[in-house]
């Protein structure tokens, strides 16, 4: 029998993979993806947001825990679990010396990479290469791997884990961490959380997924199934506003509009909905999506002039070009009329000081509904442009409630031996939004738990009394 079984493929599942081996326990890794996509929705990422209280290599500056702790909850409204958010904070700041012996380098962020140099840490050919490395060290250490092993249910009694199906297949483990994803690529469970709107519509049916279609959220309505304590809103999710000539899955990062703090964003009538200018782009680029979503047709268009150029990490696709604004409109088939009032208003209404894109700066609108409180410049420099937004996906917030050795509870009482990381427990730190890197942060911290903890309950289970003798 393996020690210990873990159950995904990406960020999470491997930090665990690899923590359970070093700890001397026999572990099997289950993939859903064949080889080619392995990695869900890890090999997407660019970087890990990290704790520092002094410059660290890549990192510039500092940034304290108590700093990140206040972004996260402002991000998340308050929705979130503090004593798990500051295991994961601090973990941010000592793993990377663990990561780099596996293979993960990083490098300084490009420039216009979100103003993120001071908070996080990139990696050094993004995630695809994060991935790579963890699945050769993995392999090294004698990690068994399997792809296209889909897990569809769990065998559990009185809350102890007795073994895995793939299929008909039985696989029985002594110890087992979940890090299979979210729900992100089930459109029909999207449709059931997000339902149907007071215009009749169904926004889900306009999401675009940024990552791996292999996340179905099997696990999740397993586990919710077999009485698991649940938490987070079906609704809320990472969602980015991105090109909508992405591609409905695994349009990663490059699709991504970088652009909406520094115009005006408006809906399919022409007009504005919200402040693009309310905070740092990092802090706030994932409410965009979920804005959009709430926008009749759930799309909306990014709107700039010839000054914003070079000013943001530019798209994968060229946006569409005009000399004049109303000849914009026409183009994106926006009402003329509407949409010029609207940019009048907009220019009328911008109070120039100090432009400073690295500040919250003084330029800001006057007399205007939804205010732009920074970065308030009048759209007025020739050719302009217009980039077409619909929700991104990135990973759904639905999870396990988990404490701080990462333990699936049932009824208020913990396993002793099925353990939970990634995106089916983020939404114990994450209730709503996010911030740039978080994710990773919270998927290496709760993944490096998971296989530690998932090793001792194996290891104790395959020797009691060594393990007696030892503690």
């Amino acid at each position: 029998m393996i020690d210990v079984l873990v159950i995904g493929g990406g960020n999470a599942a491997l930090c665990a993979a690899l923590m359970a081996r070093e700890a001397g326990a026999s572990v099997l890794l289950l993939e859903a993806a064949p080889r080619a996509w392995r990695g869900g929705n890890s090999g997407h990422t660019r970087n890990l947001r990290c704790m520092h209280d002094a410059p660290q290599d890549v990192l510039v500056d500092a940034y304290p825990e108590e700093e990140f702790w206040q972004d996260l909850l402002k991000v998340t409204g308050g929705i979130t679990n503090e004593k798990l958010a500051r295991i994961a904070i601090r973990a941010s700041s000592t793993c990377r010396d663990w990561m780099r012996r596996h293979g993960v380098f990083f490098q300084p962020p490009l420039s216009g990479a979100l103003h993120v140099a001071r908070t996080n840490a990139f990696f050094m050919g993004g995630g695809k290469a994060l991935v790579n490395a963890y699945y050769r060290s993995a392999e090294k250490l004698g990690v068994q791997i399997r792809y296209e092993a889909p897990v569809d249910r769990l065998e559990i009694e009185h809350g102890e884990f007795k073994a895995a199906y793939v299929g008909a297949e039985r696989i029985e483990a002594r110890a087992c961490v979940l890090a299979a994803g979210g729900f992100e690529s089930n459109r029909e469970w999207l449709r059931e959380a997000w339902g149907q709107n007071e215009r009749g519509e169904w926004p889900a049916d306009n999401f675009l997924i940024r990552g791996t279609r292999y996340n179905q959220g099997t696990l999740i309505r397993h586990m919710e199934a077999q009485g698991a304590d649940m938490i987070g809103d079906p609704s809320q999710s990472h969602c980015v506003a991105i090109d909508a000539r992405a591609p409905l899955y695994d349009g990663g990062i490059c699709t991504r509009i970088d652009c909406v703090s520094l115009g005006v964003v408006v809906n399919n009538r022409g007009q504005r909905f919200y402040d693009e200018g309310e905070d740092f782009w990092p802090k706030r680029y994932a409410i965009w999506g979920r804005l959009v979503a709430q926008q009749p047709g759930q799309i909306g268009y990014s709107i700039i002039d010839s000054k914003a150029i070079g000013r943001f990490m530019p798209p994968v696709f060229p946006g569409v070009q005009a000399d004049s604004l109303g000849e914009l409109a026409r183009k994106l088939g926006l009402d003329e009329a509407t949409f010029m009032q609207t940019l009048n208003a907009y220019n009328a209404a911008c109070r120039v000081g100090t432009f400073d894109h690295t500040a919250l700066d003084d330029c800001h609108t006057e007399g205007l509904a939804p205010a732009k409180t920074h970065w308030a410049l009048p759209i007025d420099t020739g050719p302009f442009y217009g980039y077409a937004l619909r929700p991104g996906i990135t990973f759904t917030y639905l999870g396990l409630k988990v404490n701080d050795r990462a333990e699936v509870h049932f009824g208020g009482l913990p396993s002793d031996n099925l353990y939970v990381a990634g995106e089916m427990m983020a939404g114990n730190v994450l209730g709503q939004g996010y911030t740039a890197g978080v994710g990773m942060s919270i998927g290496t911290a709760f993944g490096r738990i998971a296989g530690t903890e998932a090793a001792r309950a194996a290891l104790r289970m395959k020797n009691p009394e060594t393990q007696r003798a030892a503690a």
